[in-house]
């Protein structure tokens, strides 16, 4: 199974594909897709959206898994993120991929077994769990690289006990 893992953001969105074999996942594609703050919002939600599009059709992945908004200050941020998480929800949708959504508390959880992780806990996992030699950078594809995981982990366990 291919998921693509994707981080939302507006300024950068993390992706990552990781396919499983059996318990072996191999990471297939990982980065980041930029968009420019000076350009006004529609124009960048549209290349946020062509970007992802054009990976779903270059890489066929299996399932989505977006990682769910969680602010708790700042409310224009999760306005503007919102924005972009509704445009890969869309991408994902248009190309008839199911999806399914995780908390970063669920990603943390599945990746590392501690609900609480730190960042550098995360990424470190992240590296080990698919064999890579370096951390990913940036952190916004690691993040999304740590959602596909979680993604497969879960299916899996679900899997396991026949739910």
């Amino acid at each position: 199974m291919r998921v693509l893992g994707l981080d939302p953001g507006l300024a950068i969105t993390g992706y990552g594909l990781v396919e499983a074999s059996g318990e072996r996942l191999t990471p297939l594609a990982y980065g980041v897709v930029r968009t420019n703050a000076q350009d006004p919002l529609p124009q960048r939600l549209r290349q946020l959206y062509r970007r992802v599009g054009e990976l779903i059709a270059r890489h066929a992945p299996d399932a989505g898994a977006v990682e769910e908004l969680f602010f708790s200050t700042n409310t224009r941020t999760a306005m503007t993120v919102g924005h972009a998480r509704g445009v890969l929800l869309l991408a994902l949708a248009e190309a008839d991929i199911p999806l399914v959504e995780y908390t970063p508390m669920q990603v943390k959880l599945a990746i590392t077994g501690y609900g609480g992780a730190d960042k550098s806990q995360m990424q470190e996992m992240v590296r080990l769990l698919l064999s890579l030699d370096h951390i990913p950078r940036p952190d916004d594809a690691a993040d999304a690289l740590g959602v596909a995981i979680c993604h497969h982990h879960s299916t899996r366990f679900h899997a396991l006990l026949g739910v």
